[in-house]
């Protein structure tokens, strides 16, 4: 069976988040058995997940309400159009949910920051138009973001902080997909049939034309 790279289709997006969550963990601690801890050396999180599984190791937190509020937000943020598919359409809002579902510092930080904006979302809808974020119509969710986005306003100053990390996670899970690359033409580690050798500009600029 063929070891999964970075570039090659089998090298999904799903894996791509556990290994990155699995080696940002890692990486920032120097007590290394703080992932499966032995039996009275305090509470740890389990042994190390099984990186090509299919399922995840730990249990998501969105719930369903949420999840609605979270795939809106995904397709304000990137919507459909003639670059690629909605972000939604692509897995995005389960990405966010796995990610800030996992049991590391970071992720669980973020989990309380999504929460909190989620929860904005909903009353300033409801603030403005009488009616919760799930209800009301594509115009009034893009009137919302549209005015986070701008300096001096009051959606700004209040909810800013929370929109900044669901578009930071919206884009980042967006363009590690295959849909993603292809939209902002990334083609990865493909072999070229015949290599044509370095542009004449960069050999003139280098003095060996």
């Amino acid at each position: 069976m063929e070891t999964p790279s970075f570039f090659n289709a089998s090298f999904t997006r799903r894996v791509a988040l556990k290994r990155v969550a699995a080696l940002s963990a890692a990486l920032a601690t120097v007590n290394m058995p703080a992932f499966g801890q032995a039996a009275g050396a305090g509470k740890g999180i389990g042994h190390d997940p099984n990186l090509l599984a299919k399922d995840i190791p730990w249990k998501l937190q969105l719930v369903e309400r949420e999840m609605m509020i979270v795939t809106l937000l995904c397709d304000v943020i990137i919507p459909a159009d003639e670059h690629g598919p909605a972000a939604s359409k692509v897995g995005v809002p389960e990405f966010i949910n796995e990610w800030v579902s996992a049991p590391y510092d970071a992720q669980i930080a973020d989990l309380e920051v999504v929460r909190k904006g989620l929860e904005w979302f909903d009353a300033e809808a409801n603030r403005r138009f009488g009616r919760d974020f799930p209800n009301a119509s594509p115009e009034q969710h893009l009137e919302i973001v549209t005015d986070l986005v701008k300096e001096g306003t009051p959606a700004r100053e209040q909810g800013f902080g929370y929109f900044e990390k669901i578009r930071f996670l919206t884009i980042g899970g967006y363009f590690s997909t295959p849909e993603g690359w292809k939209a902002i033409g990334y083609v990865g580690n493909v072999p070229m049939a015949e290599f044509p050798g370095p542009p004449p500009e960069v050999l003139k600029h280098l003095g060996l034309a």
